[in-house]
């Protein structure tokens, strides 16, 4: 069963600075029939104007992704870490007993543009913890890469969740599939372009639910497709 999340469904916060898409209920937007999707409680696709951002701020108990799609996002938390997150490269944050972070465009003349991403973790109040990595585009070509795992698999950021987290790109024609275990489920996120999926057609922005497929199959329908698929317990 697919179950599509179009684009225009999702709320909106618009706040001159920051422009934000929110697949699942989120700060001010409240939808009773989108709370998240088994853990994976957060997807805001958010377009940061340049040299503003998010003023420090806290969260707790909480898996936090930060994948950038365009520009450059600036981070620095209460813990001492301090990096700048471009294209290509993944941030997590376990936010455990508790972190204050902020998070900036790094530039003044350029639009950031990024997914947010918070999967509810397997355990509670463990020490904060921010690891990052690039993944280079020509390991994402074509293929399911794991950017995300519990165990690090294959070089992946550690996810305190049984939860896999792949990207792919794909150019117009070519395809990958993913087989979920029995019992899981599954859903996937068009950061850019757009595809099919088991026959049906999603754009950029659209995300979809998963569940009792066998096999699901994403070809793209556009060159320049960007996906996230969330392998879920």
């Amino acid at each position: 069963m697919l179950q599509i999340r179009k684009s225009d469904q999702r709320g909106t916060a618009d706040l001159g600075w920051l422009y934000s898409r929110h697949t699942f209920s989120f700060g001010e937007y409240y939808d009773p029939r989108s709370m998240g999707f088994g853990p994976l409680r957060v997807i805001n696709e958010d377009r940061v104007q340049p040299g503003a951002g998010f003023p420090p701020h806290g969260h707790q108990d909480m898996e936090i992704l930060s994948y950038v799609l365009e520009g450059a996002l600036e981070h620095k938390d209460s813990i001492g870490t301090g990096s700048v997150i471009r294209p290509g490269e993944v941030q997590i944050m376990s936010a455990g007993t508790g972190v204050r972070h902020s998070e900036f465009n790094h530039s003044k003349s350029e639009p950031v543009h990024f997914l947010q991403i918070w999967i509810e973790p397997d355990r509670q109040s463990i020490r904060p913890r921010y690891e990052q990595k690039r993944f280079a585009d020509s390991e994402k070509r074509g293929h399911l890469r794991p950017i995300g795992s519990p165990d690090g698999r294959d070089g992946s950021l550690v996810i305190h969740r049984d939860v896999l987290l792949f990207a792919a790109l794909l150019d117009s024609g070519e395809q990958v599939t993913h087989a979920p275990a029995k019992g899981r489920k599954a859903w996937l996120q068009v950061a850019r372009g757009a595809v099919r999926v088991n026959g049906k057609e999603l754009e950029a922005g659209d995300g979809v639910a998963v569940e009792d497929e066998p096999e699901l199959t994403v070809a793209a329908r556009t060159d320049g497709t960007e996906i996230l698929l969330f392998d879920l317990p």
